[in-house]
């Protein structure tokens, strides 16, 4: 039956020559609708990658978030999607649980909850999704594998979701199972059941966030396939398989794009937009990341629908994908349908036609190229697309339709003068029919709708590099957010404290909270770090007080020119300066601490405030400790440049306090 399905929807795309050359196709109705659409989203997280929009002041921040959510304005996404922190690196940073202990349970970490509240006040209807990348230690009983406790692992989860509700009156629609990570049958119907025995019948499981490989599963087992609601797939290259199709479900782009958001990766989005139901019936499509507002400089630099990246100036970039994005959410939202008379256009390209069921009709047509519309992944197949010119018959509850309103996009790769989102004068129609003159890279939108509309605010601050003089001294009562402004956690978690044992200058710090090694997604470093600054600066001066607070055992560092980060972590180089709790130093070439440029007596210990400085100029380097010259004269073997950044020998307790970096 999926077959003939597919053969009627293949021969309704198809297209009759006309005499003039031009071709002809059909928009209709009343031989039965498509899937329903569920609409398009942004994914924030997986992991860090709205790290320092939070850090934006006012109104630049506010003007972002209408950017990316208010209806009828910019993107007016239909779907947030974030990642449930689990203290672990998930590409671009780590995000903090909300139970970093079995013990432990606190629903304000971090900068999701927010993310979600504010997307909420601009549209009350967004969708919200939950999933988790990685997961506290204590899930997984000691082992790096959160499926051998399905009780345990869930009850992580759904407490999640209840927290949602009781601090931040979210409601949230769906939820994940394990990020691009093996499903496990057992885990998901226990999950299912969960969910259900506390009253969260509504929220429904998305699975597996990876391949299409769960509905082969699905078609064999009724429990798991009534446990799952939407099939998800990341990067799904526009197809499906059969066995997706055969269960019946909603199927989705459960993470797409991932592609810098210069012109290119705009024709990319606009593409697929379209091309994911065409040639996949993926009803929804969600993009990695929602704004890039991480340091650039980490992996997948400017992977976002827009561009956040410079709190310290307020300066932003409202990327060509925003506006391609807007050619469907401002004109179809979810619960409208896909009518069957969708596809590809004779001479590339393709469209689909959307409608409420209430006469009103949105379609969607780009005739983009293939090298100018080159996704990150997966490799994209070789195609052609011409201009041509597309006649159009609208059928059934159409046919009287007189006129429709056009939202025009082109991309312009010669003259670099592309033109977005631009209403034209409406489109008469007559007699159930119009002709539309296609070039290439060119994305309209044709619509009975009125409301659509280009927002925009004056321009933002002109962009400047981080600042070269910087302090924090931590000092912050009531903190907004757990994290201090701008400190990038790579491994481990740095959280604002109170220290309430400390009679002194150090009641208020930052301490690294993470002390047992989380069940990893990335290949987390066996060190927690934390970067910030200008993966730029060559000479600097950091300093920063230390607190150890491991006995014995325990080590502290401060950092310059650090080269790497993300999933890279592992293998930063820089110039890292350690104190430890047993009374030595060491200066180290490498964040392992492999490669050892200086070592010897320190007099530090765990329990004792201490003052590191770090002087990094040329090819050489010196430290002092608590203002007093330690060692001098190191040769730095590499890098040449990169960012400062604290961190400790291992998962433990620290505190850092009154951190300031000069660099030139």
């Amino acid at each position: 039956m999926i077959v003939k399905l597919l053969s009627i929807l293949t021969a309704w795309a198809c297209s009759c020559r006309c005499r003039c050359g031009a071709e002809s196709y059909i928009v209709d109705d009343q031989i039965g609708l498509g899937r329903t659409f569920d609409g398009i989203g942004g994914l924030s997280g997986g992991g860090a990658t709205s790290r320092l929009l939070v850090n934006y002041p006012e109104p630049y921040r506010g003007q972002i978030l209408d950017y990316l959510f208010k209806p009828n304005f910019g993107a007016s996404l239909h779907i947030l999607k974030v990642e449930i922190g689990g203290d672990a690196q998930t590409t671009d940073g780590t995000e903090p649980s909300h139970m970093h202990y079995e013990d432990d349970e606190n629903y304000f970490r971090g900068y999701e909850w927010w993310l979600m509240r504010e997307a909420k006040k601009r549209n009350p209807n967004i969708t919200l999704i939950g999933l988790p990348w990685a997961f506290p230690g204590w899930v997984g009983r000691g082992k790096n594998w959160p499926y051998d406790f399905p009780d345990v692992t869930a009850y992580y989860v759904v407490s999640w979701i209840i927290g949602a509700k009781q601090y931040h009156d979210l409601d949230i629609d769906y939820i994940g199972i394990w990020n691009e990570k093996s499903f496990d049958n057992k885990y998901i119907k226990v999950l299912r059941d969960s969910l259900d025995r506390v009253g969260l019948t509504n929220v429904g499981i998305i699975a597996a966030d990876g391949d299409w490989e769960i509905s082969s599963k699905m078609v064999v087992d009724p429990y798991l396939n009534d446990a799952v609601e939407i099939i998800g797939a990341h990067y799904p290259g526009t197809t499906t398989v059969m066995e997706a199709l055969l269960t019946q479900k909603k199927l989705w782009s459960s993470e797409d794009y991932s592609t810098f958001n210069d012109d290119v990766g705009g024709g990319c989005w606009a593409r697929i937009l379209n091309q994911n139901y065409v040639n996949g019936r993926m009803t929804a499509t969600i993009s990695w990341n929602l704004v890039a507002s991480y340091y650039e400089d980490l992996p997948f630099g400017r992977d976002g629908l827009m561009t956040a990246q410079e709190p310290w100036s307020g300066h932003y970039l409202v990327e060509s994908p925003i506006w391609i994005t807007a050619h469907t959410t401002q004109f179809a939202q979810p619960g409208w349908t896909y009518l069957q008379t969708i596809g590809h256009l004779a001479s590339g390209g393709s469209y689909v036609a959307l409608t409420d069921g209430l006469g009103n009709l949105t379609m969607v047509i780009e005739t983009m190229t293939h090298d100018h519309s080159v996704c990150i992944r997966p490799p994209l197949p070789v195609f052609n697309v011409s201009a041509q010119t597309a006649i159009f018959n609208l059928k059934g509850t159409f046919a009287g339709l007189t006129m429709l309103h056009v939202w025009y996009s082109r991309f312009d790769f010669k003259t670099n003068k592309s033109t977005f989102f631009k209403q034209l004068d409406p489109l008469k129609v007559s007699n159930g029919s119009f002709a539309l003159k296609l070039d290439v890279d060119e994305v309209y939108t044709l619509t009975t709708l009125n409301t659509g509309k280009k927002g925009s605010y004056p321009e933002p601050p002109g962009s400047s590099p981080f600042p070269k003089h910087y302090k924090d001294g931590f000092k912050v009562r009531n903190p907004s957010f757990t994290e201090a402004p701008n400190f990038a956690d790579q491994t481990g978690v740095f959280e604002y404290f109170i220290n309430m044992s400390d009679p002194g200058d150090h009641v208020f710090t930052l301490r690294q909270v993470v002390t047992q090694r989380p069940i990893t997604w990335a290949a987390d470093a066996d060190q927690t770090i934390s970067v910030i600054g200008d993966h730029t600066w060559q000479n600097m001066s950091v300093t920063c007080d230390i607190y150890i607070e491991k006995p014995n055992t325990g080590g502290v560092f401060i950092a310059g020119r650090v080269d790497k980060g993300g999933q890279s972590v592992r293998n930063a180089e820089g110039i890292f300066f350690w104190a430890f709790a047993n009374g030595t130093y060491r200066v180290t070439n490498d964040l392992r601490g492999q490669v050892v440029l200086a070592s010897g007596m320190s007099g530090t210990r765990a329990g004792v405030w201490h003052t590191l400085t770090l002087n990094i100029e040329g090819e050489r380097a010196w430290g002092m400790l608590n203002g007093y010259p330690l060692w001098k004269n190191v040769t730095i073997l590499g890098p040449e440049k990169g960012w400062a950044a604290i961190g400790t020998l291992g998962f433990e307790f620290a505190q850092f306090d009154n951190f300031s970096v000069d660099a030139s």
